[in-house]
């Protein structure tokens, strides 16, 4: 059986319903969406879904910021036990609406998997939002240090991990790379060395190995002056997988708008098929 999963950033929950969420839901029918930013407590979340999606949140403690969600469609998945609804016991209001995992289980299957939702700080050099930043990426590492052990334990459960990582691999995921560099939030050496570091510690960048060593592809364009047109963009929003799991991907979909009006979002959903049929 074929599980597609999306993560997106909605840039808020009612400002994305009003521009065309729900019929993206229905034209790319994932099983399982993973959200960010959703800036809504679950009871708004829930109303401005379809009916056939089960839903969990964390808000944000700070109101109309960060949230995060998981969704599964309830006829191509469920939902399997509690959610796991912080990252660790040091979380602050700063850090909260950050990080949901959950297991899901599409409905032909036997085994769940674990997905979480993952809204990193966004960071601005040279500020106390960049120390925020960087206090929580550590302790993000040691979560995902866990969940990869857990994937190769004695009861293996396999994880991906989506969301907004708000920071680049490489040059090859950012348009322009020379005038960021070392210079803007998210293309610090100091951010990217985490992202690399649980490449090389297992954790598979899907989309990176779908789409091979090619510029690209984009998630995020701003929204002021002619990025979007000019596909001046950035690669931010990621599905990082177990191997396991990241071993069954077999096709990924950028969501990119048609038209700069057509976008529900200044993120693109990214959008994975994994032939997961255990």
């Amino acid at each position: 059986m074929t599980l597609r999963i999306s993560t997106v950033n909605l840039n808020g929950v009612r400002a994305a319903s009003k521009r065309g969420l729900t019929s993206w839901l229905e034209s790319h029918a994932p099983a399982v969406l993973l959200m960010q930013e959703v800036r809504a407590d679950e009871a708004i979340t829930r109303s401005l879904l379809p009916d056939a999606w089960d839903l969990r949140v964390v808000p944000s403690r700070i109101k109309g910021r960060a949230g995060v969600a998981v969704a599964v469609h309830q006829d191509r998945a469920e939902f399997v036990g509690d959610a796991r609804l912080v990252l660790d016991n040091e979380e602050s209001d700063v850090d909260s609406g950050r990080w949901l995992e959950t297991l899901v289980r599409g409905v032909d299957t036997l085994t769940p998997i674990r997905v979480v939702s993952a809204y990193f700080h966004s960071g601005e050099k040279d500020t106390p939002k960049q120390e925020a930043k960087m206090a929580h990426l550590p302790r993000i590492a040691e979560r995902m240090r866990v969940l990869l052990d857990e994937a190769s334990g004695v009861s293996p459960v396999e994880s991906i991990v989506c969301g907004d990582f708000n920071i680049v691999r490489s040059q090859r995921d950012i348009k322009n790379w020379k005038p960021n560099h070392n210079k803007r939030a998210g293309v610090l050496d100091e951010e990217i060395e985490f992202l690399n570091a649980w490449a090389d510690a297992g954790w598979v960048d899907v989309v990176r190995k779908l789409a091979g060593d090619v510029q690209g592809p984009y998630s995020w364009w701003s929204w002021r002056g002619q990025a979007f047109v000019n596909d001046a963009g950035w690669r931010i929003d990621y599905q990082y997988a177990t191997p396991g799991i990241g071993a069954t991907a077999s096709e990924f979909f950028i969501g990119r708008a048609d038209s700069y009006d057509a976008r529900f979002s200044d993120h693109a959903p990214v959008t994975v098929d994994y032939d997961w049929a255990r």
